[in-house]
């Protein structure tokens, strides 16, 4: 019996809201080039595409970032995987459509599903787990997850608490069963998690065969199932896209299945992961100077200043700190930012205050 094909599925639709003035609309964190290595979803395309063809990579995302997506991929992949979701639906629906796009080309196939935010350090300890996981997902009934050993107590990931091991012969990784999923944590429950040791962070990473998603989804989530079903029979027509998606109700894969399925497995990831969830994550990647001042720029000059990020995209421009720490300051020609370290999660409210030009 021949080996089950291996697809991927890139989701991209996000806002990235919390990174503004340099993401937009149409520029979210995922097609930022925030460190100069290129944006995080052509990274992304260059990590799967290490093992996986590239005419079985697919991206979603959504009809305000389309082109944007287009530009920057050129090459990497075919156009027509290349999908705008029509409404924005969250990650089951997404799900759901992968599954379809795949379905509709190989009903037997493995799928890996990963978001286009996150920073992974080491491709090949990624490309390895990747390829042990979808040969688990090929030969065993179950979904799987990829989560990421904790490094501190965060209470902005949601959890997964391992249970036993679970043993196969064929794959290098350890395994476990997973007990179960735990949402958003308070501080001091997170540090209940960390000092178990039984739990990592959910990076919404999942593994699975076309066939055994299908019959979960079918089982707790037969809107999306059938939605599935439909548009892989349709050929992944566009139109029969355009016509239903939108019908579907907003739902995260993980309340829509991964709760609640009844084998569920996680890999621990052995590379580095960083979703960069704010500028305060992209501060500590930035060059520091020796008052923990960090700045993508060599324009700084700074006086009894500590602890500031400094972020512009204009190369000439002068930028000059006195008396004040802890700050965020992002200049992007058009707009500027000056805000608080301690506020950096609150800058996706601020944006909503915004003249439409700027969002």
């Amino acid at each position: 019996m021949s080996a089950a094909a291996s697809y991927a599925v890139i989701l991209a639709g996000g806002n990235g809201t919390r990174f503004w003035p340099l993401s937009r609309a149409n520029r979210p964190k995922q097609l930022l080039n925030l460190f100069g290595a290129g944006s995080m979803l052509c990274q992304a395309v260059q990590r799967v595409t290490r093992f996986l063809p590239a005419n079985h990579v697919f991206i979603l995302t959504n009809v305000v970032q389309l082109e944007e997506v287009q530009r920057q991929t050129e090459g990497m992949l075919p156009r027509e995987n290349i999908v705008a979701e029509p409404a924005r639906r969250d990650t089951a629906p997404a799900v759901a459509l992968g599954v379809g796009l795949i379905a509709a080309r190989d009903p037997g196939a493995t799928m890996l599903v990963m978001p286009s935010d996150a920073l992974i350090g080491d491709d090949a300890a990624f490309t390895a787990l990747a390829k042990d996981a979808l040969s688990l997902a090929a030969r065993q009934q179950a979904l799987i997850t990829i989560g990421i050993h904790p490094t501190w107590p965060c209470p902005s990931y949601g959890y997964i608490e391992r249970g036993e091991e679970f043993t196969d012969a064929e794959v290098s990784h350890t395994c476990y069963r997973v007990a179960r999923f735990c949402e958003k944590p308070d501080s001091v429950t997170a540090a209940q998690y960390l000092e178990s040791g039984r739990f990592c962070w959910n990076a919404g990473i999942f593994v699975w065969s076309v066939p055994y998603v299908h019959r979960q989804l079918a089982a707790f989530a037969p809107q999306l199932a059938q939605f599935a079903s439909f548009f892989a029979d349709s050929g992944a027509s566009r139109a029969y896209l355009g016509e239903h998606y939108a019908a579907l109700s907003p739902i995260s894969i993980d309340f829509a299945l991964m709760e609640k399925a009844p084998c569920v497995l996680n890999f621990e990831a052995t590379f580095e992961w960083d979703d960069i969830g704010s500028w305060i994550s992209v501060g500590k990647r930035l060059p520091h100077d020796e008052m923990g001042n960090a700045a993508n720029t060599g324009h700084l000059v700074t006086q009894d200043s500590v602890s500031n990020i400094v972020y512009s995209t204009i190369p000439a421009r002068q930028v000059a700190l006195l008396g004040v720490h802890d700050l965020i300051v992002v200049d992007t020609g058009d707009s500027l930012l000056v805000a608080h370290q301690s506020q950096a999660d609150a800058i996706k409210a601020i944006v909503s205050q915004l003249p439409p030009n700027l969002l």
